[in-house]
């Protein structure tokens, strides 16, 4: 049986590079009891903030900003390691310095998608947006360091970066994020299963797991 599950995430949101380890889990335990299912899964775009400059923002500050201050922030962080660990993801936070504008991030998942590259390539993809983000500290809004991410997955750095250059792709983006939020998203990750069946945040995989059959009943 296909079972397609479309994931509405954010690059900069920590809670959704745990989901996406919790999902694969979720996958491999429905698959064990399941042998013939097969998943597609399709990344939709999100926004935490749409307003971060093109060029990005100061990382601790827009956090400290946001949360009240640095206690706050070192707790959310600590409490957001704790989980990763258990996931099986490893944050660095203090090596990110920007806060980039995800939109040519989400744009080159779109991208990847919409010319058809196999489900391994587009798995490989986003799991280098986040570990550029949260393990290198790497800025995930410029063109060139997205190129480099993309070539590591198997794309053609050069066609990425002059698709990067220009503005192709990024009103399709832009409306997909506003479809979302209009379907009454309003936190991420969000998982939408075969279409008929939603689980909000970066549940655990057996909760997913469970989510999953149901959905296929």
């Amino acid at each position: 049986m296909n079972v397609t599950i479309d994931i509405v995430s954010d690059l900069v949101c920590p809670w959704c590079f745990i989901g996406k380890h919790r999902l694969a889990k979720a996958a491999a335990m429905v698959e064990a009891s399941h042998p013939e299912t097969r998943f597609q899964f399709n990344w939709l775009p999100y926004f935490l903030n749409p307003n971060t400059p093109p060029e990005g923002e100061p990382y601790r500050a827009f956090l400290e900003a946001k949360f009240g201050g640095k206690t706050p922030v070192d707790k959310l962080h600590s409490d957001v390691v704790a989980a990763g660990r258990e996931a099986g993801v490893e944050f660095d936070f203090a090596r990110i310095v920007t806060r980039p504008n995800t939109l040519r991030a989400h744009r080159l998942v779109y991208r990847a998608q919409s010319i058809g590259h196999r489900p391994a390539t587009i798995e490989a993809l986003v799991d280098g947006l986040f570990v550029a983000h949260f393990q290198r500290g790497e800025d995930i809004g410029n063109v060139a360091t997205l190129a480099g991410i993309a070539a590591a997955s198997g794309d053609i750095k050069k066609d990425v970066a002059d698709y990067l250059a220009s503005t192709e792709g990024e009103k399709s983006v832009r409306s997909l994020a506003d479809k979302v939020t209009a379907l009454g998203v309003s936190g991420v990750p969000f998982f939408i299963i075969q279409r008929r069946l939603s689980v909000s945040g970066a549940q655990s995989g057996e909760v997913l797991a469970a989510a999953i059959v149901e959905a296929m009943q």
